[in-house]
């Protein structure tokens, strides 16, 4: 009998890409994917160890996964992702429940641990942390299929204080444009209809091996979608399919703080490429991410992160409150702030966006605007959709009210009618 795999993936859109690999190599090799914890024979818990709250998230899955493995039919838990790399000798000491761990660049040989680990066989995979693991076959796509996630680079060379994903990913290296060329026509013939592109540094595609930013010839092949550098710029403006839509995780505008945290930017480069790119394409939508409470940042520091984001008004914002990552600089410093105060201040930068937020779709009221319907509400009558303007799984909704039948995946034009603080209300024009 064909053995049955739950797969529990945590963390990150990138984590998910690994996942969704993994996931279709085991395919490959005969196993068959369940989503019932009682029938399956091995789960493997893909893990995030990103900041401590992720941590805990994912020793707390094992543990709970590790109950199948002593009361029901599972005969196998493994642990992959970046706590399993990261942790690895803790995992083979303190969770003996664990019979296998691979880490991040070693997912590739996921098949084979899963056959050692059903012959009783405890492994650790490990690889070179330079390595970028280039599987072939199929994704299973666990997005619904409508949308995807394109990772095209592994790893960071910033070592930002704070940050612990270089021990975790290893540097930065991009995937060459044939490979991600080949991955998008398969996906595209799957039926996928939007790619976002992911990695931890973006706009630095293809320095490692190409000697150059080429983010932007990456996209005219793609023909679809960030330092931001002008050529990029140009392609955002001029070609079509490319959404204009920006992830700009700034973590702070403060510059005592941006040079503590390793960001080597400024106050002023913030505001010259935001205002750049507003004037070259007015209608984009800039999204960031903070981190208030890191350590030594003072009641003035704050208040200027929180007159930069009233003055920029992004139109989505995330905040995180500073985690004491164990092994990075930012852990070592004086100044550490506790966390009331932390919780405080995350408080106060999400108020000052929720207004921001209210404010910015107001506006749009009696706009249109192309949506990608994503599911339905029976009970409210409409359809759930998100605009160009919406990332999965982070930013809001459009709620569509519509005669028609839709379905999921479809493209239709919508006026919109109404809005709350993160999410627009509209009604169906045409289909597209």
């Amino acid at each position: 009998m064909t053995a049955k795999i739950l797969f529990v993936s945590l963390g990150c859109d990138k984590n998910r890409v690994d996942a969704e690999k993994m996931l279709g190599l085991l395919g490959l090799s005969g196993y068959q994917v369940t989503d019932d914890e009682s029938e399956a024979d091995v789960i493997i818990v893909n893990t995030c160890s990103f900041i401590s709250d992720a941590k805990q998230e994912s020793i707390d899955t094992i543990l709970q996964m590790a109950s199948w493995k002593k009361n029901g039919r599972c005969k196998a838990l493994i642990a992959t992702g970046c706590m399993a790399q990261r942790y690895a000798d803790e995992i083979r000491d303190q969770l003996p429940e664990v019979d296998a761990v691979v880490g991040t660049t070693a997912y590739d040989s996921i098949a084979e641990v899963v056959d050692s680990a059903l012959r009783g066989e405890r492994s650790e995979r490990l690889d070179d942390l330079k390595k970028i693991a280039l599987p072939e076959g199929k994704r299973i796509l666990t997005t619904g299929g409508h949308f995807a996630y394109l990772k095209i680079a592994e790893g960071c060379d910033k070592h930002c204080t704070y940050c612990a994903i270089p021990s975790m990913r290893g540097p930065f290296r991009s995937v060459p444009k044939e490979e991600l060329v080949n991955e998008a026509k398969r996906l595209a013939e799957d039926g996928v209809k939007e790619l976002i592109l992911v990695a931890q540094e973006t706009t630095l595609y293809g320095t490692d091996i190409y000697g150059r930013k080429c983010l932007h010839e990456l996209i005219r092949e793609l023909a679809l979608i960030e330092e931001i550098y002008d050529e990029l710029i140009e392609c955002m403006k001029t070609e079509k399919k490319f959404v204009h839509y920006l992830d700009l995780p700034i973590q702070h505008s403060n510059d005592e703080i941006l040079r503590r945290m390793g960001r080597r930017t400024s106050e002023a480069d913030l505001r010259r490429i935001i205002e750049k790119l507003r004037r070259e394409i007015p209608d984009i939508i800039l999204r960031t991410t903070l981190i208030c409470g890191f350590p030594g940042e003072t009641g003035e520091q704050f208040e200027d992160l929180c007159r930069f984001i009233n003055e920029m008004e992004f139109d989505r914002l995330g905040v995180f409150t500073y985690s004491q990552e164990e092994g990075t600089p930012a852990a070592r410093m004086d100044g550490q702030i506790d966390e009331e105060t932390k919780l405080c201040r995350r408080d106060e930068l999400m108020e000052l966006q929720q207004e921001i937020s209210a404010d910015l779709n107001e506006k749009l009221k009696g706009c249109e605007t192309d949506v990608l319907i994503e599911g339905y509400v029976p009970n409210e009558n409409v359809y759930i959709g998100r605009g160009y303007g919406d990332a999965p799984d982070v930013d809001g909704f459009i709620f569509v009210s519509s005669e028609e039948n839709l379905e999921t995946g479809d493209f239709v034009h919508v006026k919109i009618t109404g809005s709350s603080e993160y999410d627009l209300i509209g009604e169906l024009v045409n289909r597209l």
